[in-house]
């Protein structure tokens, strides 16, 4: 639910919702550290792409500029090292 408070002879309406009003906010070290692990699995993710691009076949390289299987293998790859990251985080 929704709650508009409103200030006589105010035009300006400010919406606040009731399930994030007594939220604390995010830690600058969090956010920092999800920057980090997005960018490890960036790294990761086209290291391996580009050591089995030899051996993969034409249809899954990539060109430049534009969409293809190759795209979608490399950004697999990524999302496969992001899980890792995160799973092992977990675990500690």
């Amino acid at each position: 639910m929704l709650v508009s408070p409103r200030l006589p002879g105010s035009e300006v309406t400010q919406w606040i919702s009731e399930e994030t009003a007594g939220s604390t906010g995010v830690s600058k070290t969090s956010v920092l550290m999800n920057l980090v692990q997005a960018l490890v699995a960036i790294v990761l993710g086209n290291v391996v792409y580009f050591l089995l691009l030899p051996s993969l076949p034409q249809v899954a390289r990539h060109r430049p500029f534009q969409p293809d299987l190759g795209m979608v293998l490399d950004f697999f790859f990524c999302l496969v090292a992001y899980g890792l990251i995160r799973t092992a985080r977990r675990w500690r």
